[in-house]
């Protein structure tokens, strides 16, 4: 454990209380003059939560602690805080479904993917188009939230989750071609060494059984000729 992974979990821990915020109508903070109504109090705690993600990762890269959980848990926790702010907002009415449920879907297409990756000792990194969409589904679930209780941003912010479908769609081509090129590949040669290997071993196995047979046979052979009795010729 360190302060990036720290952070990390930190990310996990806003998801619920994002939800809260976002669908409880009547949560506010009054700030002397400014009453804080839920969809402001919620846009903070989603940009603190995704301004942990981006310190979190400059953090490993400068203390050089990278770590393979951190790897795995940091994309998880992105698609934890992006999935429960779309559906928080599918709920209040500002999101269609079906676009929450493409980027959802392509969330746990590219999670699918890491882990079979995982599993082959092979870990797939976020790529560029990746940082890329993360960061426009910052700005388009921000502007959504904020118009929940502003109309006018509303077809602002559809028009940029459709950006966000773009490249989500783009960077998931991105990781199905580094799997295909990287664990597909590992996974081919580790089933020709299988198989190579039970081959020598069906090969070493005949070569011993045909070495048996031989000896049986000599067995046999001397058996054969030690167990014949010599007798004198017969004299008339």
């Amino acid at each position: 454990m360190n302060l990036p992974n720290a952070l990390t979990i930190l990310r996990i821990f806003f998801v619920p209380l994002l939800v809260a915020v976002l669908l409880e109508e009547n949560v506010g903070i009054r700030l002397g003059p400014w009453q804080v109504t839920n969809e402001w109090l919620a846009l903070a705690i989603f940009l603190s939560a995704a301004a942990t993600d981006l310190l979190d990762g400059y953090l490993a890269r400068r203390w050089k602690q990278v770590t393979t959980i951190g790897t795995l848990l940091d994309p998880i926790a992105d698609k934890l805080l992006v999935s429960a702010a779309l559906i928080s907002l599918v709920q209040v009415r500002v999101l269609p479904g079906w676009m929450a449920i493409l980027v959802i879907g392509r969330e746990f297409a590219v999670s699918g993917l890491r882990a079979i990756a995982a599993a082959e000792s092979y870990t797939i990194r976020a790529s560029d188009l990746g940082k890329t969409k993360m960061l426009a589904q910052v700005v388009a679930v921000s502007c959504l939230l904020v118009s929940v209780r502003h109309p006018g941003l509303h077809q602002p912010a559809i028009w940029m989750m459709w950006g966000v479908i773009f490249f989500a769609l783009l960077s998931a081509v991105s990781y199905f071609r580094k799997f295909w090129r990287k664990v597909d590949e590992h996974v081919k040669q580790r089933r020709r060494r299988e198989l190579l290997l039970l081959e020598r071993k069906r090969q070493r196995e005949a070569m011993r059984q045909r070495g048996s047979r031989r000896a049986g046979a000599r067995g046999s052979g001397a058996g054969a000729a030690g167990g014949t009795i010599w007798k004198p010729p017969e004299v008339n």
